[in-house]
């Protein structure tokens, strides 16, 4: 990002959410974002993932400027090149595991068949669970499917958005640790999230504040 400002109208004023701001990330970062409800986390992770577009500044990935990019060529970019992982899973309830893997790679025509799938599932314990629907999960079991779909195409950056809110302690932790070795592996994580003990897993930590972005220094 740089120089990005965006702002939203309402009833009464204009909020400045983001007042230009710069912000660098390279593979294998997990960025922890921080800050109070409405101080522009959301926004952040909208406008890297092309879902919104900043009203001044430029967005580049992989060399891409975003906002050279219309709707269409933001959404055929996002889904090459960013995974997302929601608060509530979103995965889709009338496929199993297997087949909500095989989505992402499927509309990026890539291959998709059980030589793929299945080995990540065994890497991370969920190979018994390949043929369950979604609603025989558990929450802690849900997100880490969706941590795996979201990381299964290879992409360059995952944006996840409070992974483990809706999560107890220990099944937050487990997803957690997903979600570290994949940026071990090389992939760029972008993390929003309240919880401290989410931000501690983090190598890089920043908050936004009254539009501004602070990055704590490291020790």
């Amino acid at each position: 990002m740089s120089g990005v400002s965006r702002a939203f109208d309402d009833a009464r004023a204009t909020r400045v959410v983001l007042d230009n701001v710069d912000f660098t990330a390279s593979a294998g970062d997990l960025v922890a974002i921080t800050g109070p409800s409405g101080s522009g986390k959301s926004t952040f992770l909208h406008l890297l993932g092309g879902i919104d577009i900043p009203d001044r500044g430029r967005i580049v990935i992989n060399d891409m400027d975003l906002t050279s990019l219309n709707e269409t060529g933001r959404t055929l970019f996002r889904r090459k090149h960013i995974g997302v992982v929601f608060q509530f899973f979103n995965l889709v309830p009338t496929l199993n595991v297997i087949e909500n893997l095989r989505l992402p790679l499927e509309l990026c025509s890539l291959k998709s068949d059980d030589s793929v799938v299945l080995p990540l599932l065994e890497r991370f314990g969920l190979d018994h669970l390949a043929h369950s629907y979604p609603d025989l999960l558990s929450g802690g079991e849900q997100q880490r499917v969706a941590v795996i779909r979201a990381a299964i195409h290879k992409p360059s950056l995952i944006l996840a958005d409070e992974p483990t809110g809706n999560l107890d302690d220990y099944q937050g932790r487990v997803v957690l640790d997903l979600i570290r070795q994949v940026s071990n592996d090389g992939t760029c994580v972008i993390m929003a999230t309240h919880s401290q003990s989410a931000s501690e897993y983090a190598d890089r930590h920043c908050t936004i504040r009254n539009g501004n972005l602070h990055e704590a220094s490291q020790t």
